[in-house]
């Protein structure tokens, strides 16, 4: 299966939450979307507006540079 990628790295907050919500909200039920996030307050924001929003995220990778994150869509 193909996963999608959204990068955000070159994004801030809130511009960053804008586009994921905007992404987030096509994906359909067992499609992935890998989001790469580097902006410190997008690092809190995207994961926690997925969780309370009807997703499930399993982080790929977190450094200081980057987070990356998976997002599927719940039943």
């Amino acid at each position: 299966m193909e996963i999608t990628s959204l990068n955000l790295t070159s994004e801030r907050c809130p511009m960053a939450l804008l586009l994921a919500k905007r992404a987030t909200r096509e994906l359909g039920f067992g499609q992935y979307l890998r989001i790469h996030i580097s902006d410190a307050g997008a690092r809190q924001d995207i994961p926690r507006y997925l969780l309370n929003n009807g997703f499930n995220i399993e982080e790929q990778a977190d450094s200081q540079l980057e987070l990356v994150i998976t997002v599927t869509k719940r039943q």
